[in-house]
């Protein structure tokens, strides 16, 4: 394909591309982001390579690697189009079943469609599977259907019509007036409103500008950001272009996690076709508009994820935040007007350029327009990724997409926002999801984690896990952040530990006030939000551990015990066998007893006990049954002596 010169030459060029697509010739997609592939989808594709090949269907048939459609519970996901059947849990010894019967003989293969638990229902398309039905898929929806290594697959879906759109029928102020009537709002975490940051780099003085994406996505459980840039670079350059001509900027760079290498693959591969075809670079389309981008690889610190600390590792510094006197769109990477906005964001421009903001407006509520894209992960039956429109219930999510929880087991809350998020019980599960509506509720929106958690978890461990991960990514510059949450963290470990105190609860509502006050950046202010949300719902937990040495949801190690109910071991041997520490005494037709001297709480046992005699118990501040005599220990055929 050669460099494209003008809007005409575009069009000319998608014309003759398209004539030359069947769009009923049969394409098998596979979903190639990397949670398929940790499952084996590269297996899956070279087996469907050498299938076809040896079927004699290579003309006749195309397949191609894909980005993540979301649904990674079931991966490796297979989509053959033009009929979208949609197969979950594809093995490569699956792929000369699909070939000979779906391909050649036109035939579904039941096994691999989607199966409804309740119901035995199967789901043939991927648009009837309950997982994808109830969400409105406006940016993860194409990640299926195109090659992210293809520039001509993007061309294929309209892909780079917005940016000539903007070059060629829009001024940079009309530009920004439509993203500011959209009222995107950045979807990194705080929701500032795209619109009004562009227009404030707009109007600033300097006349060198920056325009940068943040994908350094350190939420534990999150992974938006990387199934976007691994499934469709191209949209988030094309969003990114559009900004670059909206400030006057004329260089960006994309900060992306090292951990993600297929992510920065794909991009630095759509960056180089992007410049070849006349796309980024110099006179781009033959507008007189010049704009590059880089790619920057972060050394993993979570801190970075703050604009002024990404923009400080960026000019070759340690990621730390500075002092926001003046905002970062004004003064910004190397004190120049930047603006900074996350992958998913950028994402969403050349849908508002090309579909109108009147559109993306009909979608979410009054103050949260358009979609988002959610994590959705934990004790959830469904995990993966999620979008959906804002003002969507928690209970939607959970339920009609995620299917629920698992094993028949209740549910407990769910933690929006990463880290820096909180813990929402069962009575907000009618919450509608919004920046402002989760904020009011002591959570945030944040890039987009979700974490589900059942009735096994306890809360104030998981307040513990979350300023634990804190404590380690705090870049120490401050004290309100480097010590609040440290001294926050003792009093959890203590408190998890059955060494809490009476006013453990009120030091750490101090220390959070002060944290949040007083902290420099982002990363310090939210910190105590996990402990704080936690105390204002689950508040009883707190008091059980600290008054009653016990742990409600039998999680915590220090407080709890195992032991064997007598009536109910089989002699088995299984924990026997398994137990790491030698901590139970038992052997052949012998009830067996935990000596608790030496036991050390690992659990085994109690994972490990056949389910059909259930014999480990698991208890909390109460004492241990005493073991039975040795006398009375043996076991017969015909029931205990």
């Amino acid at each position: 394909m050669p460099r494209i010169e003008s809007p005409e030459e575009l069009v000319k060029v998608r014309a003759e591309m398209l004539s030359k697509r069947d769009p009923n010739k049969p394409c098998i997609s596979i979903c190639a982001g990397s949670g398929c592939i940790a499952s084996g989808a590269g297996k899956v594709i070279e087996a469907f390579k050498k299938e076809i090949e040896a079927q004699g269907l290579t003309a006749e048939v195309d397949t191609k690697g894909t980005g993540c459609p979301g649904f990674c519970q079931r991966g490796p996901v297979v989509v053959i189009y033009p009929e979208e059947i949609c197969y979950l849990d594809v093995k490569p010894e699956d792929v000369p079943e699909i070939v000979s019967q779906t391909i050649k003989e036109k035939k579904v293969v039941e096994r691999l469609l989607y199966e409804d638990p309740s119901t035995g229902e199967k789901a043939t398309l991927e648009s009837e599977i309950p997982f994808y039905k109830y969400q409105e898929r406006i940016n993860i929806s194409t990640n299926i259907k195109i090659d992210p290594q293809s520039l001509e697959d993007y061309l294929a879906i309209g892909g780079y019509s917005a940016l000539t759109k903007c070059l060629f029928e829009m001024t940079p102020e009309t530009v920004i007036e439509e993203i500011k009537k959209s009222n995107l709002r950045g979807r990194g975490g705080a929701g500032f409103p795209a619109g009004i940051k562009w227009e404030g780099s707009r109007n600033a003085p300097d006349p060198v500008k920056y325009v940068l994406v943040n994908a350094d996505e350190g939420d534990p459980g999150a992974f938006m950001d990387r199934a976007l840039l691994e499934g469709n670079p191209h949209s988030i350059l094309e969003g990114l272009a559009i900004g670059a001509y909206a400030i006057g900027a004329h260089e960006g760079y994309i900060y992306v996690r090292q951990e993600y290498p297929l992510a920065v693959k794909n991009v630095s591969i759509a960056i180089k076709q992007a410049e070849e075809y006349g796309f980024l670079g110099k006179n781009i389309l033959g507008s007189g508009f010049d704009f590059i981008v880089k790619v920057h690889q972060g050394a993993g610190a979570f801190v970075c994820g703050e604009s002024t600390a990404l923009m400080t590792a960026l000019e070759g510094r340690a990621g730390e935040p500075r002092p926001k006197y003046i905002r970062s769109n004004i003064k910004g990477l190397w004190e120049k007007p930047t603006v900074l906005n996350n992958v998913e964001t950028w994402a969403n421009v050349p849908l508002i350029i090309n579909k109108g903001a009147d559109w993306f407006t009909q979608l979410g509520t009054e103050g949260s327009k358009g979609t988002k894209i959610f994590s959705l992960v934990g004790k959830i039956n469904n995990t993966g990724l999620v979008e959906v429109p804002m003002g969507m219930p928690l209970r939607d999510i959970i339920y009609k997409i995620g299917g629920g929880i698992p094993g028949g087991k209740k549910f407990k809350a769910v933690q929006t926002g990463g880290p820096s998020g909180g813990c929402l019980p069962e009575e907000l599960l009618d919450l509608p999801v919004g920046f402002d509506e989760l904020t009011k509720a002591g959570s945030m929106m944040g890039s987009g984690g979700m974490i589900v958690l059942d009735e096994d978890t306890c809360m104030v461990d998981v307040a513990r896990y979350f300023l634990n991960f804190l404590t380690d990514e705090s870049c120490g510059k401050c004290v309100p952040c480097r010590e609040g949450i440290r001294q926050m963290l003792k009093i959890l470990d203590n408190i998890c530990q059955g060494k809490g105190k009476e006013g453990d609860i009120e030091l750490l509502e101090e220390l959070a006030e002060v944290t949040q006050t007083a902290a420099l950046c982002a990363l310090g202010k939210s910190a105590p939000n996990p402990v704080l949300s936690t105390l204002k719902y689950f508040r009883e937990e707190y008091e059980a551990h600290i008054k009653d040495k016990r742990c409600p949801a039998l999680s915590c190690k220090e407080l709890i015990s195992f032991y064997i109910d007598p009536d109910k071991c089989g002699a088995c041997t299984t924990c026997f066998r398994k137990c790491p520490s030698d901590a139970i005494i038992g052997g052949k037709n012998k009830i067996h007893i935990i000596d608790q001297e030496k036991c050390t709480k690992c659990g085994t046992c109690f994972e490990v006990c056949p389910p059909r005699f259930a014999a480990v118990k698991k208890i909390s501040g109460e004492p241990v049954p005493p073991p039975i005599p040795e006398e009375a220990r043996t076991i017969t055929r015909g029931g205990k002596k």
